[in-house]
């Protein structure tokens, strides 16, 4: 477990998901109302304690808990980790709400998934009471001090129930999985977009990266992982990206083949397609980061053959 001061005021602690650096944080914005923004999922959140322990956060201090979205790499240690922190609120989309109050319809998914790894991954998901929720709608605000009042735009494309939150303070946004993944190694950094099931929308994606240029941002806090203050390169990278997913994906994917099929041929397709950009830009092949993009292609690949059915479903619909 590392901690990165970002500034004064916002500190990364590396929550270790997968048991892996640097795949998922909680970022710490010290204001009066003390927030974190992302728990990762409940094995995460021994790390999150400690790193607030060496930060000198109470937790009894703790006033708000954002999830940019409900997925459980971002969220599903939340109910454990709000069990002791008496005085915080979560604070989450209207469309996550139902799912941390009844998380049963998360966890079966999550199962599909991943099987036997679920208990090991992600147990246990504790249901949040209601009352403990604070819905945020889009542009609704929240002040945390007189300097700080978030704003809160919702941000469809990775998944229907996502928020992105701007910070006036660093005139930062928090983007959860909205902009993607950035990969950080040495001095490089890479930026790729996120496309993981099963309410991936590239049009909606699009949409939400124009949002992000129009408010001429200095700073992206990544879910996955990390700041950059290389704003307008990290976005033109993951847009010109995700045309690159979804035109190569479509190359390989067929219907008469099986989704697990579909997905691994994709996931070849992605991998190859990151990794020889990593290496053609100084990256050893060796890098150990290699087997994290490939688990994030796999992911993304899993979005993207989902996104094609549900695509020609509606097309026999019509």
């Amino acid at each position: 477990m590392s901690i990165y001061r970002i500034d004064s005021r916002i500190s990364l602690v590396d929550l270790m998901d997968l048991s892996l650096k640097e795949r998922t944080g909680s970022y710490i914005i010290n204001e009066e109302s003390l927030t974190i923004i992302e728990t990762s999922a409940s094995p995460s959140i021994p790390h999150l304690k400690k790193g607030l322990s060496k930060l000198n956060i109470n937790l009894e201090d703790i006033q708000y808990i954002i999830l940019t979205h409900i997925h459980l790499d971002h969220a599903g240690g939340a109910g454990l980790f709000l069990q002791e922190c008496p005085n915080a609120k979560v604070v989450v989309h209207p469309k996550g709400r139902r799912h941390l109050v009844n998380p049963t319809r998360l966890i079966n998914g999550a199962k599909e998934v991943y099987g036997g790894k679920f208990d090991k991954l992600f147990h246990p998901i504790v249901p949040i009471p209601e009352e403990r929720i604070l819905v945020m709608e889009h542009k609704e605000r929240l002040k945390l001090s007189d300097r700080c009042t978030l704003t809160f735009y919702h941000t469809p494309g990775h998944a229907n129930h996502h928020f992105s939150i701007y910070d006036p303070v660093s005139n930062g946004m928090f983007t959860g999985d909205t902009c993607g993944i950035q990969y950080t190694i040495g001095s490089k950094h890479f930026y790729f977009p996120s496309t993981s099931p099963n309410q991936f929308n590239p049009e909606g994606m699009k949409d939400s990266i124009r949002l992000y240029r129009n408010l001429e941002l200095d700073r992206l806090y990544f879910g996955h992982y990390g700041v950059t203050e290389e704003v307008t390169f990290a976005l033109r990278e993951v847009e010109n990206w995700l045309d690159v997913f979804i035109e190569k994906s479509r190359e390989q994917f067929s219907p008469h083949e099986s989704i697990e099929k579909n997905v691994n041929m994709i996931t070849s397709v992605l991998f190859e397609l990151t990794k020889s950009t990593m290496i053609q830009k100084g990256v050893e092949s060796a890098n150990p980061i290699f087997n994290l993009v490939k688990l994030d292609m796999n992911v993304s690949a899993m979005g993207i053959v989902d996104y094609f059915i549900r695509q020609r479903k509606g097309e026999k619909r019509l």
